[in-house]
Parts: C-alpha cells; structure tokens; sequence
C-alpha cells in the first residue's frame, strides 16, 4: 500500500478574510483525495506553534489564507523555515503580488497596461484636491494591502473621494487612488512552475445594484453572474491569457495565480491586480476555469500540490 502523503491545510487566520478562508477549506476537505492524502489542520491564528512542533511529520501544505497574514509572504516565510514546501508563490512573489502599488510598478515595467494612479497621501483626507491635477472623476480608491475588495470604494465627486481615502485609511497605512477603468471585468487563470498554462477566460457580471464587484458582490449567493468561457473575440482571450501570463512572470509567482483585468469599450485591456491564494470553493473562480479546461476541483487540487512538491 502506497504510504499517503502528510498534507497541513492553513486555513482561517486574522485578516478580514477568515471567513473566506474557512469557507474555502470547508470544500478543500470535501474534495481533497483521502486515499492519496491524509489531512490535517492548522488555523494560524491559534495553531503556529503546534506547526512547527509537528513540521517534521508534514510532507507538504496548502496554505488557504487571503490577505494579511496569509497571502503577503508572512507565512511562505515561516513554512520556509520550518523546511515544508507549500503550493503557490513564494515570500518575494507573495509580497510583490500583494502590495498593488508595487505590482502596478512591475506590471508597466514589463509593458502591461495599467490604469493611472497616484498614492494618497495623509493630508488628502482632509484635503484630496491635488489628486485631481493628474486623474479625473470617476475614481477607484483602495488599501494596497486588503483582498476581496475590503476598504474600497469609486468616487464621483470630491466629497466622496475624501470619505473613500478616509475609509481606506482604516483598512491600511498606504492607499492607492486610481483611474476607474470602465467596461467587462474579465480573469485569467494561470497553472504551472516553469512552463505556464493560461486557464480558460471568466467573464464577472456583478449586479446592476453593484458598481464593482466588492465584497458583497463576490460572496453574496447570486449577486454577481460568472460566465466561462467568456464570450470574447479569438484575439482579445489569446492577448489577455498573454497577459495573465506575463503578470505571473513579472511577479516572481510559482505554482497558480489569477490575473483580474478590465476589457474597455474599444478593445483594450488594463491589468487591476494579480491574486496569488485565489479563491478555491468548488465555484470559485479558479476551479470554475480548471474545470472548463478539463480539471475538476479534486484534480486541481492535487495538481496544485504536485506543483509545490516540484
């Protein structure tokens, strides 16, 4: 009988995200091969240092943390230490992915299109009308450091600019103010280490009471419509699976990722960010890719895992 591998699953934690994260491992647990795998859990919010007495007997983990904590290169570096390889980006890629003022800068290095922003600054909570001399109304407002849309907001006019950057401000030390880039959001998918492969196009269609597709949007049950393959032209999937891949490549990123992009009315594409834990409830965004390319949840599961044993 084939000895099956130890696997530690990292989920919970103390970002604004724990729910998302337990969510997703509640599924991780259904699907995960218990013939190959056996499982165990730790929640990093009580259970780091049971990690590390028991990191000898752990072959390998899946960490499914979003935001602070968990998806910023904190706890890559710790299971770097405690010597278990994990699947996913590393610390430098984990780091990198998560501060969007950082990846824009990689991003428009490596020639992709971003939006215009400018970083605001502790006096634009009270003052914010020099922002305007650069960017226009509509603008996006966001911490750099939150996931799944925590402390953003679109502003039309300066009184609400002021209250997003005040609301920003609460979620993080840094907050970016960006361009509002009008048009489909679309993600991409991308698997692998070395060689890279682009998962099948979802278009997101949040609901006409949403302006973007925030917290509620992605995680209120029937708020937001996903269509997969999205229904684009030919030249507009291959150029955004280029993209997603190249966003994967500037980041330093290994294993998966998930590369949100705008489509503008005339065709052109503008990277917003880069995920590098995407979401993995069975309806998730990446598994709903992975199964329109021919991996079902299990299966992505256990190629994830592959990845990180590599």
């Amino acid at each position: 009988m084939t000895k099956k591998i130890r696997l530690a699953l990292l989920a919970g934690g103390a970002s604004g995200e724990r729910e998302v994260s337990l969510a997703g491992a509640a599924g991780f647990e259904e699907a995960i091969d218990r013939e190959k795998y056996e499982l165990c859990r730790y929640d990093p919010k009580t259970d780091l240092v049971k990690l590390a007495i028991e990191a000898d007997f752990i072959d390998v983990a899946f960490i499914l943390l979003h935001g602070t904590h968990g998806e910023d290169g904190t706890v890559q570096g710790y299971l770097d230490l405690l010597g278990i390889p994990y699947q996913g980006s590393g610390v430098l890629g984990s780091a990198l992915a998560m501060d969007k003022n950082m990846a824009k800068i990689l991003y428009r290095l490596h020639d992709l299109p971003v939006a215009a922003w400018e970083m605001a600054k502790a006096e634009d909570k009270t003052n914010p009308e020099r922002l305007l001399e650069t960017l226009q109304f509509p603008l996006v407002i966001k911490p750099i450091r939150e996931g799944s849309s925590l402390g953003m907001s679109v502003a039309g006019n300066i009184d609400e600019l002021q209250a997003g950057i005040c609301l920003a401000y609460e979620h993080d030390s840094e907050v970016m103010v960006e361009q509002f880039i009008s048009g489909r959001e679309i993600t991409v998918g991308v698997l692998g280490n070395k060689e890279l492969t682009p998962l099948p196009l979802i278009e997101i269609i949040p609901g006409n009471e949403f302006v973007f597709f925030d917290y509620t949007a992605k995680y209120k049950e029937g708020a937001s419509r996903e269509i997969c393959p999205a229904p684009v032209s030919d030249s507009i999937a291959q150029r955004a699976k280029e993209f997603a891949v190249d966003a994967h490549r500037a980041l330093q990123l290994r294993g998966y990722s998930r590369t949100d992009m705008m489509l503008a009315p005339d065709g052109a594409l503008y990277i917003l960010e880069t995920n590098t834990i995407p979401g993995m409830t069975p309806t998730s965004l990446l598994p709903q890719a992975a199964k329109e390319f021919g991996l079902n949840f299990t299966e992505l599961i256990d190629r994830l895992l592959q990845l990180a044993l590599e």
